[in-house]
């Protein structure tokens, strides 16, 4: 079987963030405060939170052997740092990824312009501190939030898609953490720890968001960048995956005629 070419991995990387951001998001626009003769029928924070941990499980699921399922620029960043993906697709990748962001918050907001009265102003699920924050969370402590849940977030992803991990049970383990994660901050920050997530709606809600985008951004880049540099140090590892993606198969057993199903040489111990 052919490798995936970097128009393919692209191409899931953009859908995969876009399906992210559009459910994440999307179910804390149209579905977290419903109100239905009067009664709250919403999901509220819980089920965003299940929305966000769906929505990166059947991602991973349906595109991690293409692209490693990122759906992240931070996570994109601390799986090259732990040499799990080339350095030379981490531009392309954080790209169409936020690229994926856009397209899903200008549908969340072409949706819900055809509601009557609906002001899309602080309205868009859109990620801030301050009086913008949920809970009304500082600068400071969203800060701190951010890095830690985006570093534990790369820990989970880095062991779970580790070749010593029992496969196929990558994507659970990456959904529920994110479920975890979005249940902890969404009072705190309504959750990013996924540049791509916040620059997706920020300028659709307006309302600060534009302004406050540079510390979702930085926060989750810095946790991710920690996360992938101490993993190979804290839980060590065998092998290294310069050139290939995330991925749960990402080390397989050599066939019969020594090389990779993706026709690749093995990778040196």
């Amino acid at each position: 079987m052919a490798a995936p070419t970097m128009f393919h991995r692209l191409a899931a990387e953009m859908f995969g963030t876009f399906w992210l951001v559009f459910g994440g998001c999307g179910s804390a626009v149209f579905a977290a405060k419903f109100l239905s003769g009067g009664v709250s029928v919403g999901i509220g924070f819980l089920g965003v939170a299940i929305a966000f941990g769906l929505t990166v499980l059947t991602g991973v699921y349906a595109f991690g052997t293409i692209s490693g399922g990122h759906f992240n620029p931070a996570v994109t960043l601390g799986a090259a740092l732990a040499r799990r993906v080339e350095w030379k697709a981490l531009p392309g990748y954080w790209i169409v990824q936020v690229i994926g962001g856009l397209l899903a918050g200008l549908l969340i907001y072409l949706i819900a312009k055809g509601k009557k009265g609906f002001t899309a102003t602080g309205n868009m699920a859109a990620n801030g501190f301050g009086e913008h924050s949920p809970g009304g969370y500082s600068l400071w402590a969203v800060i701190v939030a951010e890095i830690v849940l985006t570093g534990v977030f790369l820990l989970v992803i880095l062991g779970s898609t580790d070749d010593r991990a029992p496969k196929g049970f990558a994507g659970l383990a990456i959904g529920l953490s994110l479920t975890v994660i979005h249940l902890i901050s969404i009072p705190i920050s309504n959750t990013s720890v996924n540049p791509a997530r916040s620059t997706g709606v920020a300028f659709f809600n307006g309302n600060g968001a534009p302004a406050q985008l540079w510390v979702f951004w930085l926060a989750p880049l810095i946790g991710a960048a920690i996360a992938g540099l101490a993993y190979p140090y804290l839980f060590g590892g065998h092998q290294e995956l310069a050139d290939r993606p995330v991925r749960d198969d990402a080390l397989e057993a050599d066939d019969a005629s020594g090389q990779h199903r993706a026709g690749r040489p093995r990778p040196r111990k």
